[in-house]
């Protein structure tokens, strides 16, 4: 039951995002109300920097993040994934060793020296593959090292088939529930890393608001309208936490260990 739960969490956040924006009460780029205005009945969150409604915004903000976030997971899983199948099905050490060096560095470097060379999406792409991607790479080589010796995979390999078609039809089906489960946590990492480059003003957030751009706009005017700020740092933890919880349950079972938690 706390598997359910935890899951129908990230459901319904994913859908209040996909949703949110046609459940606005206002035009979220228009100011209707005076600046950092706390709430009231006609703004139930109160007014931004701008005097915009803060509900509006935070209805119209996900959608960006999540877009760009999933984006990023996906391109990090599958380069992780190519590399891992390199590295596990032809020993390949060097991919290894490279993945190694990439995790040693810390992960806000390169993301702020890709933020100020590339679009902001672009960045937040090319940092979540190079922080994410050597983590999908070390879990899915020793997946793969673990089945390659099965005996369904060895009879395919008997029967004359070539490599491609034995990663395809054997060994991927067997790190499918692993796969899925590391693109929510490669996601979270594009989650943060998204918001901590829109927090620092390193990416162009759109006119219809943007959560982790809120953080930064709404921050000097915290103690007249609180609810600017909190809103999309709740909204940002519990995402976060949802996926998170979901992946950590789909790693567990995927290892037969059940709940991760």
């Amino acid at each position: 039951m706390a598997d359910v739960s935890r899951i129908a969490l990230a459901v319904v956040l994913v859908a209040l995002i996909l949703l949110g924006p046609a459940l606005a009460p206002y035009d979220p780029a228009e100011p209707v109300t005076a600046p950092w205005q706390a709430g009231s009945a006609g703004h139930f969150l109160g007014g931004d920097v701008l005097g915009r409604d803060v509900l509006s915004r935070v209805l119209s903000g996900g959608r960006h993040l999540l877009v760009v976030s999933l984006v990023a997971a996906m391109a990090a899983t599958l380069a992780g994934t190519l590399g891992g199948l390199a590295a596990g099905w032809g020993g390949y050490r060097l991919l290894a060793a490279g993945a190694d060096l990439l995790l040693a560095m810390p992960v806000l470097l390169p993301a702020l020296v890709l933020a100020v060379s590339l679009p902001g999406d672009t960045a937040v792409v090319a940092a979540t593959v190079l922080a994410g991607a050597p983590l999908t790479l070390g879990v899915v080589r020793d997946t793969v090292a673990g089945v390659r010796e099965r005996g369904y995979v060895r009879a395919a390999r008997l029967r004359g088939e070539r490599t491609p078609a034995v990663l395809l039809r054997e060994v991927l089906p067997a790190v499918a529930g692993v796969l899925a489960a590391d693109l929510g946590l490669r996601f979270v990492t594009a989650l943060q890393l998204a918001s901590a480059l829109a927090v620092l003003g390193l990416t162009d957030a759109p006119a219809t608001g943007d959560w982790a751009a809120m953080l930064r706009e709404n921050l000097a005017g915290a103690a007249l309208n609180p609810a600017a700020l909190a809103a999309p740092a709740l909204l940002l933890a519990l995402l976060s936490l949802a996926i998170a919880a979901a992946a950590h349950i789909g790693l567990g079972h995927a290892f037969g260990t059940g709940d991760a938690w």
